[in-house]
């Protein structure tokens, strides 16, 4: 991965020589739609992509850029400044829709201004495709060194809900059980309606949740998720899980219209690129011994309500790594005359990482990725890593542990956060060096 923001082209270039003469095969170069498109809609400015891809070809390196729909900082590692375009934020008023609704809201009454909701997609995802296809338009004459083309579906490009993300003050940071998202007004709607349409009327699904609403206006979210979880009372309740099940498969619903929207947008251009997407390797919670256990995945929306998870449903992952098989589906364009059947490869953090059961973590981030590795096996989708943390790769373990995801979990690649981690670092230059090697 290159820099979050390249400052310093000259040393740039000498990363990238270095990084060819020890054998990587491209660089991933987030492209950050907060500072393409920041003047006004529809007004790009690509000059510092044309200069940082014209560095990469001339390397002889492929490049893989992300279509950044996040906010660069805030996160783990973050070293610069660049929030979404400010005119997102006032562009639907006219619809109806304010600031706040374009945003996640916590169960703790707060706001993130660090990716669109996905609640709002129904208007929002028109300018992803735009953003999408004014690159695919500007860098055709790249179409022989794109090697994929990752998509942002979340805070930190992850499929994720920013369940542990500093707009909560630290109350859900690592390594507590995260905080739900679902609270802003056109969630509450949409899970309204979702229950509306499973139950078909206010008192069957009294009798399901053993309620007493009046009107479906009254369902909610849990009121306290601290309750919700340690009860037991999203493994165990109707209400609990109908909940996990909408919060989860609304973010699935998002990452299949975020793959189909970039399809059709890269069709005339990059029509046999592959596309990627990334799923956040959410290690803590996971060995604790009580209800909390898996609450810090839950709060991402990364499981599903069939609790208890094992390898029959993908110990919780079955439709995370299904995403990357939908743009097999005819709906997904796949049978439009031309249009060739695209790749999707599904990209999974923490590879570095050991099993650590002890508190306060309780993490079992290795055997997570086992998990995630077998998963993609089964459904036969295409798999491939990341570190989790730039200082992964500064000791021999961490090397140790995506070699043994590489040889003995499916995972068919890797990307390392960051080049200069492999270039100006001995640790991480042999690292590499002997994975090259061995594979």
């Amino acid at each position: 991965m290159a820099p979050l923001l390249v400052e310093d082209r000259p040393s740039f270039r000498l990363q990238l020589a270095e990084a060819k003469r020890l054998g990587v095969g491209g660089v991933s170069v987030d492209v950050w739609w907060g500072m393409v498109e920041a003047e006004a809609d529809q007004v790009f400015d690509w000059r510092y992509y044309d200069d940082i891809f014209a560095d990469i070809s001339a390397a002889g390196l492929n490049i893989v850029p992300i279509m950044s729909f996040h906010q660069c900082g805030g996160n783990v590692g973050d070293n610069c400044n660049i929030p979404l375009p400010g005119w997102i934020w006032q562009h639907y008023i006219n619809k109806g829709i304010t600031q706040t609704d374009l945003q996640y809201k916590s169960e703790y009454g707060n706001y993130s201004a660090e990716t669109v909701s996905l609640w709002a997609d129904h208007v929002v995802i028109q300018q992803y495709s735009e953003f999408i296809q004014a690159f695919s338009q500007h860098f055709q004459h790249l179409s022989n060194r794109l090697a994929e083309i990752n998509i942002s579906m979340g805070p930190a490009g992850e499929l994720r809900y920013p369940s542990y993300n500093s707009h909560d003050d630290g109350k859900s940071a690592y390594p507590t059980r995260g905080s739900f998202q679902a609270y802003s007004t056109l969630a509450v709607q949409d899970f309204r309606q979702a229950m509306q349409s499973k139950y078909g009327d206010i008192v069957k699904l009294n009798a399901s949740w053993n309620t007493q609403h009046t009107d479906f206006k009254e369902v909610m979210p849990p009121l306290d998720g601290n309750q919700f979880i340690n009860s037991g009372q999203h493994r165990y309740s109707q209400y609990g899980k109908d909940f996990i099940d909408w919060y989860h498969l609304s973010l699935i619903a998002h990452g299949n219209r975020m793959l189909k929207a970039a399809d059709a947008a890269l069709a005339d251009t990059f029509n046999a690129v592959p596309l990627g997407y990334k799923i956040p390797g959410i290690h803590w919670k996971m060995a604790i011994d009580d209800y909390s256990a898996r609450s810090a995945e839950l709060a991402a929306g990364l499981l599903h309500s069939d609790w208890p998870y094992h390898e029959g449903n993908g110990y919780g992952y079955i439709h995370m790594v299904a995403v990357a098989k939908q743009l097999n589906s005819k709906q997904a364009g796949s049978s439009q005359p031309g249009h060739k059947q695209r790749q999707v490869i599904l990209h999974f953090t923490a590879l570095e990482m050991q099993d650590s059961p002890m508190p306060p973590s309780y993490s079992m981030a290795k055997t997570l990725v086992r998990w995630l590795g077998e998963e993609a096996k089964r459904q036969q989708a295409t798999i491939k890593g990341e570190n989790a943390l730039s200082a992964g790769v500064e000791h021999v373990s961490g090397w140790d542990n995506m070699q043994q995801a590489l040889q003995n979990s499916h995972y068919s690649g890797l990307t390392i956060l960051r080049l200069e981690q492999v270039t100006n670092n001995e640790t991480g230059k042999q690292g590499l060096k002997t994975l090259i090697q061995t594979k």
